[in-house]
């Protein structure tokens, strides 16, 4: 395998683990406090979450230093990847709430 298609499997991978990482933190936030016991999906949520993480930068990361830095960039790139389409679907979902309270 090349490098450069090494590396872009590698960033592609830590986009894949960012979104894992990042999306299961939303997903666990709007869970837990709708839980009776969020401690349970806060600690549950996070031992899978940075198991998965762990896990996938020691694979990705193992054969080439290169390969690691990219999977980590891929990791930033889809932290704000999330970031931004969660607070749009927050956004949208409050702008739905306000108007049916509204038109009620």
């Amino acid at each position: 395998m090349t490098d450069s298609l090494y590396i872009a499997i590698s960033f592609l991978s830590g986009m894949l683990l960012g979104t894992i990482f990042f999306g299961g933190l939303w997903f666990t936030v709007k869970r837990a406090f709708s839980s009776r016991m969020p401690a349970f999906w806060f600690l549950g949520s996070f031992v899978i979450r940075v198991g998965i993480t762990l896990a996938g930068f020691y694979f990705v990361g193992s054969e080439n230093w290169r390969g690691f830095v990219a999977c980590m960039v891929g990791f930033v790139v889809s932290r704000f990847i999330i970031v931004r389409y969660t607070k749009l679907l927050d956004d949208r979902k409050l702008h739905l709430n306000k108007e049916v309270r509204h038109g009620a």
